[in-house]
């Protein structure tokens, strides 16, 4: 497997980035440097984000029963509520860059922990109070915008670029973890004791903010490595191979919220709502499992390549649930499982290589924005098509709809790229 290269051609003759302490990032080196044990402020990170999560999701996917049901909000205001929530959530990331560096990672994760613990503790006098309500809203998901790419950046700090791979991959499996278990360990609490629900979780975040003060200012425990020697200027006839890290990961993520929002309306009448949920739970399952063990395959494929392989598993995922029935359904969800794990941690990974001197942080925050844009067309987008398609007495014409607009991105997105990087004529050339 060749590790990435930040601002590197393909095969180009390069000196790889040593570990501190460690051999080059090549060769069997390169295997030991890859199986380096994590440090313990990355492994209490991983930690950490799974409760982080776990708290968030014990609560968020309620909002909208809360927002309605008890503080009497209209659906229209509660969805113009939770949109506004989601676009601070992704777009916001784009400040995370220059937030972090002015005052750091680990300055930057405690100021997003607070606004988030101070969110949910408003939350506990905002269940009489629907103004009060939604600005604690708002405040957990602007410390959201801020916490997931310092998050990942401080992940990733002081890390040769042969153990990205798994590090986001593992990050990837514990934010997941967290997402699958958090609904169902709320539930009991969620309609009967709100209050209960929304003190605990304040709780919990108050204590994992107060152990990220204990972290130093490196996951790595020391100094970041020193960046490498300057390569030699690129060819401008030679780009890097594949798209634009951030348009790719807007495509990517307006395909996939197809299947995250349209799943439950074609499942449940056609098997049953413990059926469905039993997908959702396998599919997270293995999410985690098969993310930390696809993370090195993933990052030896070249960015074209994964985006071929991604997307064609995404194809066959939506075919097989135009199939309907219960085996296409289950066979449907593991194959987007599957492209949803290459083509997230690809588009990472090379949005990382491709940011030279650009801080991780900016890097991860313009990814989130990317995805941000994608869900919101895949939103706008997907309730038109599919209510056109039930209106046509034919769900499963909306699903392979979707494969076909799957197998034709990826052509789509290399196509633009290789047309991109074409030379044209030099000025004044005969």
């Amino acid at each position: 497997m060749r590790p990435l290269r930040a601002g590197g051609r393909p095969g180009a003759r390069q000196r790889p980035l040593p570990l501190a302490g460690g051999p080059p990032a090549g060769g069997k080196g390169r295997e030991r440097a890859v199986r380096r044990p994590m440090s313990g402020p990355q492994r209490f990170l991983l930690a950490g984000s799974f409760l982080i999560t776990l708290g968030s999701f014990a609560v968020l996917p309620y909002m909208s029963v809360l927002l309605h049901q008890r503080l009497g909000l209209g659906i229209g205001t509660v969805g113009l509520v939770l949109a506004v929530a989601s676009l601070i959530q992704f777009a916001g990331g784009a400040v995370a860059g220059p937030v972090t560096g002015r005052i750091g990672l680990r300055r930057s994760m405690l100021l997003a922990l607070a606004l988030r613990t101070a969110g949910f503790a408003a939350f506990v006098p905002g269940l009489r109070s629907p103004v009060l309500a939604v600005g604690a809203l708002l405040l957990v998901s602007a410390g959201a915008a801020l916490y997931l790419p310092a998050n990942k950046a401080y992940l990733v700090d002081g890390a040769a670029e042969a153990q990205r791979p798994r590090l986001l991959s593992a990050s990837g499996s514990a934010f997941n973890a967290g997402m699958a278990l958090g609904p169902a360990a709320a539930a009991p609490l969620v309609m009967g004791s709100p209050g209960v629900l929304f003190s605990c979780v304040t709780v919990l975040f108050a204590l994992v903010g107060a152990a990220h003060a204990l972290l130093p200012r490196s996951a790595a425990g020391q100094p970041p490595a020193p960046p490498p020697p300057v390569a030699p200027v690129r060819d401008a006839a030679a780009p890097p191979p594949g798209p634009s890290p951030f348009l790719a990961t807007a495509v990517s993520v307006y395909a996939f919220m197809f299947f995250q929002h349209y799943l439950a309306l074609y499942a449940v009448p056609r098997t049953s709502a413990g059926f469905y949920g039993a997908v959702l739970t396998g599919y997270a399952a293995l999410l985690v499992v098969a993310q930390p063990l696809l993370a090195e395959r993933v990052s030896a494929l070249s960015h074209p390549r994964a985006l071929r392989w991604g997307f064609g598993a995404m194809a066959a995922g939506m075919a097989a649930i135009a199939g309907g029935g219960h085996v296409g359904i289950a066979a449907g969800a593991v194959l987007l499982c599957l492209g949803e794990i290459v083509l997230f941690l690809k588009n990472d990974l090379e949005a990382l290589a491709r940011a030279g001197s650009s801080l991780p942080a900016a890097v991860f925050g313009r990814q989130r924005l990317a995805a941000g844009l994608g869900a919101f067309v895949s939103g706008v987008a997907g309730g038109q098509l599919y209510g056109a398609a039930e209106a046509a007495g034919s769900a499963r014409a909306f699903w392979a709809a979707l494969c076909l607009q799957c197998l034709l991105l990826p052509v789509l997105l290399l196509r633009r790229r290789a047309a991109r990087s074409r030379p044209g004529p030099r000025r004044g050339a005969p």
